[in-house]
């Protein structure tokens, strides 16, 4: 396992929470848009952010 100092931790921290809040938010607007390729877009977008997301928490 890798060890982190705290300067990183935070920026870890960081970066998890706007990937989470990007992730909440494009699956939010998907299912708000009336216009089904942009929604399914979005979704994809969504689907990319959450995959980050489990990735940095990997790192963890």
């Amino acid at each position: 396992m890798t060890e982190f100092s705290s300067k990183e931790c935070a920026a870890l921290e960081r970066l998890l929470t706007l990937e989470e809040s990007a992730c909440k938010k494009a699956r939010l607007y998907s299912r708000t848009l009336t216009d089904i390729a942009l929604a399914e877009e979005t979704e994809k977008k969504a689907d990319r952010y959450e995959a980050r997301y489990r990735a940095l928490l990997e790192l963890l």
